[in-house]
């Protein structure tokens, strides 16, 4: 595989590259030839004609492309209009094909029931690019119907843009179709001896403190914490409703779990209502964060993606990076992320209106994410290429807002835990501990076949009145904060995810997610055991009662609650310091 990057310029120097092309091609084993023509302006014509002298000179050729919000060439933000990458596949088993579909919301069903046919005709297929119309229509059912392909084929691309931010419309275009504002372009790429990577980098962090989506329908965005969803980026970063409100929030969009992974989200516009008109389809009742982005984490993930890249050794490598971390970065410090890549191998690609990449099964549309794929043709070598952030160090205004960013989080999640803990035992309140019940419940109601049921441990202390009544509230409190201080060592041991509540006096709550409920009646065990071993100097040895159960799917959080509540209760009564199952 070989790869050539060059900009238009004028149509005598495009001739020469592609004539360079046609000479080299003689001369060498040529599988396919595949071009990425990005264009940042919207001038069709010129896109038009620039494609033309492309098939006119090498008609065997396939090209695809899009508008963009600016185009990386040699790893480097590229300022020329219209930049031009041909890949040069050379392996006799690789096989690449292009695809253009119509895509608007009455015709995303049949395109996304056509790429399942196509893909099952095709046993030789091993990745998809997709490059896409996205502005005005929610990708989130398109998203889920495409996650229907063979989960071992990789799927990414982007979203067409403009390079002015505020405009709506976009094209892409490809072989033997026109410019078109509502399509998406596939490419199909596979073969026996082809192997793809891709990876993705966020290095955005949550700012602030968490916010619960109240009121959303499908992509509108209406309310957070019961209140406009437009007042959090009005009342934190006073970004007024305006013909620049896309541009100003870009760099701060919303954080939260989806599918299993944190991505980020982008409003596009704001109506003057204050709803939020997302890219995709957002949940009611989710709870999310604004997001900003850290610096040093951002060069950090690179690193890390691209050690990991380098041992791929890819011959080729595609950007697919959202136009707000060059809005973030500026056009000057774009190239920190991107031009590292270069080191590795031929670095190309463009600034999105939004990416697109398959975690597992699921693909998913991300916003402010950079995706890298990385093309190669044969087996690794043994000759990879050193990958290394030139320059981690930040100064000016970015260094500036990145600490008072994190004196804002830090001060905030100081806040936030003081709300949700208990003041003696430092455990979660009950209010904390139900809400993180009722959200597991939840949780696995909805996916009982893909999430282990969560389990509850619920315990008092054995004649607790009377600890208080001979020996003082003093060592009360002492009692307490020992039996706090023994789950929380104990249940560290036995899970990371586990949650401890004080749910009231000398009653605590333990959800335990994930853990097999055989084990949960283990944990259940160690924990009476050793606060019965416990000797407290002035009020000696104590017990513990407890109530242990597990969630049945689909039934209500307060049957979950009342059966342990239940099995407490019965322990109580049969004799005290024993386990009660139910």
């Amino acid at each position: 595989m070989k790869q050539i990057q060059f900009e238009y310029i004028e149509d005598a120097t495009l001739r020469q590259e592609l004539n360079r092309i046609d000479r080299w091609r003689e001369n060498h084993r040529v599988t396919a030839i595949l071009f990425h023509v990005f264009s940042d302006n919207l001038e069709a014509e010129k896109i038009r004609h620039v494609t033309s002298l492309i098939e006119f000179a090498l008609p065997d050729a396939l090209y695809v492309g899009c508008t963009t919000s600016g185009n990386v060439m040699d790893g480097r933000l590229n300022k020329s209009h219209i930049t031009i990458t041909c890949t040069i596949f050379d392996d006799p088993a690789t096989k690449i094909e292009v695809i253009q579909m119509p895509l608007t919301e009455a015709t995303e069903p049949m395109v996304s029931q056509q790429m399942e046919k196509i893909v099952a005709d095709r046993p030789w297929l091993k990745a998809i690019e997709m490059l896409v119309t996205i502005r005005g229509l929610s990708m989130t059912k398109f998203c889920e119907d495409l996650s229907k392909i063979d989960e071992n084929i990789k799927l990414y691309g982007g979203g067409s843009f403009s390079d002015d931010l505020n405009e709506v419309a976009s094209f892409v275009y490809s072989s033997g179709n026109d410019c078109s504002d509502h399509a998406v372009v596939f490419t199909l790429m596979g073969g026996d001896n082809l192997s793809v990577y891709s990876e993705w980098v966020t290095g955005w962090k949550p700012l602030g403190r968490k916010l619960k989506i109240t009121k959303a329908d499908h992509a509108m965005l209406h309310e957070l914490d019961n209140k406009p969803a437009y007042d959090t980026y009005y009342k934190y970063l006073n970004i007024a409703n305006d013909e620049l409100f896309f541009k100003h929030t870009l760099e701060f969009p919303f954080m939260y779990e989806h599918n299993g992974i944190d991505i980020l989200r982008a409003p596009t516009a704001c109506l003057e209502d204050g709803t939020l008109v997302m890219t995709a389809d957002i949940e009611e009742g989710v709870e999310t964060y604004m997001a900003y982005g850290d610096p040093w984490t951002i060069l950090e993930q690179v690193n890390s993606v691209g050690k990991k890249l380098s041992v791929f050794e890819p011959q080729a490598i595609f950007l697919y990076s959202c136009a707000a971390r060059r809005a973030f970065w500026g056009d000057n410090g774009s190239n920190r992320e991107t031009s590292p890549f270069q080191d590795i191998a031929s670095t190309s690609g463009f600034y999105t209106s939004g990416e697109f990449m398959r975690t597992g099964k699921d693909l998913n549309q991300h916003n402010v994410t950079l995706l890298v794929t990385g093309l190669r043709e044969g087996p690794v070598t043994g000759n990879m290429h050193n990958f290394r952030i030139k320059d981690h160090s930040l100064d000016g205004q970015a260094s500036l807002v990145n600490r008072l960013a994190n004196f804002v989080q830090a001060a905030t999640e100081e806040l936030e835990l003081s709300s949700i803990t208990d003041g003696l035992t430092k455990l979660f309140n009950r209010t904390e501990i139900q809400h993180r019940i009722t959200a597991a419940n939840k949780k696995y109601s909805a996916s009982p076949d893909r999430i282990p049921a969560p389990s509850l441990i619920m315990l008092d202390i054995d004649n607790f009145k009377k600890v208080n009544d001979t020996f003082g509230h003093h060592e009360g409190d002492i009692v307490i904060k020992r039996i706090a201080q023994i789950m929380r060592e104990t249940c560290a041991q036995a899970a990371s995810d586990i949650s401890i509540g004080r749910w009231g006096g000398e009653e605590f709550m333990i959800l335990v997610p994930k853990l097999p409920f055989d084990d949960v009646k283990k944990l259940a065990e160690t924990l009476r055991k050793a606060f019965e071993d416990e000797k407290f100097e002035v009020s000696g040895s104590h017990t513990i009662s407890v109530g242990v159960t597990t969630a049945v799917a689909g039934e209500h959080v307060d049957v979950f609650c009342m059966r342990v509540d239940d099995a407490l209760y019965e322990a109580k009564e049969t004799g005290k310091n024993r386990i009660v199952v139910k």
